[in-house]
């Protein structure tokens, strides 16, 4: 590894943040800043009397530090690496109080609180109160069966397992629990194959293709009250592809849905519902993520939203809570990050919102 991609975790959040963003880190090519992670985090613990005996392991693009000092609870403190494509926002710059750049909200912001965690440890600055688990992981913003959480869940669920866990989840500052889940589906529509001369003898998927479209526009989501957050849901047409060459009536067209669920519902639950809005068409799953219910019902759930502000909002998106909750796991979302900026070509971080997520979760951890 190169000196210039070396981390310096003592530096403070923005620079930390601004280093990581400057590391392009698209899903699929998150290894150059993974070893530097690593690197940092064993760095960070040598001769650290507040990291001593950390355990650091790296599988893969995914990189799992613990502490291991026997206390009675865990806090696991989990966040992607990875962003989506970049848009002409690299390298960051800083304007008007915001650091902008590719990953800057989501979530680079996030991975720099959890690396600053392990700084204030190791000198001495922060002890906690419990066992802390570090964990950094691969692509998150594609399908979920390359995403890095999901393989270690399957294969080493022991590794993640703690009292509660954290995801560095842009969230503007405050607690989001829960999720919603995603369900995508295609929806065939079937039509017959003729040439655009004689359009008569044949039928057009793509005109055939209407009514379903129309119920969808005339579909009414949902808001659902779960545990006193209200979560709303959204059925949308998010692709849609047709036609055989420019003379030829098409015989398909396949609509892609995608359903966001308030995690009141099961996945086949989810499933039933779309199912029973496309009656009559021929439906294929193409992916799907179960929702996580709030979780705010243990005490160190309720210590955890104290010291993080007070503030509880329901996640109006999908969030690896759910990998969490599903392992029985308590989970809440918390990050500097602002969640409406995520994958935009204009994304940032506000500063501010940076600078007081620090103290706050120090706050927590050290009980």
């Amino acid at each position: 590894m190169t000196a210039e991609l070396a981390l310096d975790l003592a530096v403070p959040a923005d620079q930390l943040t601004a280093a990581l963003v400057d590391i392009a880190s698209v899903s699929g090519d998150e290894d150059i800043l993974m070893t530097a992670i690593e690197q940092a985090i064993r760095l960070a613990s040598a001769g650290a009397d507040g990291l001593a005996g950390l355990s650091v392991m790296r599988d893969g693009n995914v990189v799992i530090a613990r502490t291991d000092r026997g206390l009675s609870e865990r806090i696991v403190l989990a966040g992607h690496v990875d962003t989506v494509p970049i848009a002409d926002n690299l390298p960051s710059r800083v304007a008007d109080g915001r650091l902008y750049g590719c990953g800057t909200s989501d979530m680079k912001s996030g991975v720099a609180l959890q690396l600053r965690m392990a700084h204030l440890i190791a000198t001495g600055a922060l002890r906690p109160s419990r066992d802390v688990t570090w964990l950094f992981y691969d692509c998150e913003e594609i399908e979920a069966d390359r995403n890095g959480l999901n393989r270690i869940a399957a294969h080493t669920p022991e590794l993640l397992q703690g009292d509660l866990a954290i995801l560095l989840e842009p969230t503007n500052g405050v607690v989001e629990a829960g999720c919603q889940g995603s369900l995508r589906v295609a929806v065939t529509v079937p039509g017959t194959r003729a040439h655009s001369a004689r359009s008569w003898l044949g039928v057009n998927a793509i005109h055939e293709a209407a009514p379903v479209l129309a119920r969808l526009a005339a579909y009414r989501a949902e808001s659902v009250d779960v545990d006193g957050l209200t979560y709303r849901e959204g059925l949308n047409a998010v692709f849609i592809r047709g036609g055989v060459a420019g003379n030829v009536i098409p015989d398909e067209c396949i609509v892609t849905v995608n359903y966001r669920f308030a995690p009141d519902k099961t996945l086949d639950a989810a499933e039933a519902h779309v199912r029973g809005v496309f009656e009559g068409y021929d439906l294929a799953i193409l992916d799907r993520a179960p929702a996580a219910r709030p979780g705010l019902n243990t005490a160190i759930a309720a210590q955890a939203v104290a010291a993080l502000g007070g503030r509880v909002e329901a996640k109006l998106g999908w969030t690896d809570v759910a990998r969490f909750s599903e392992l029985g796991i308590p989970a809440l979302n918390f990050g500097p990050g602002d969640p409406n900026l995520a994958h935009q070509a204009g994304e940032y971080v506000d500063l501010a919102v940076l600078a007081a997520a620090e103290p706050a979760l120090v706050a927590f951890l050290s009980g």
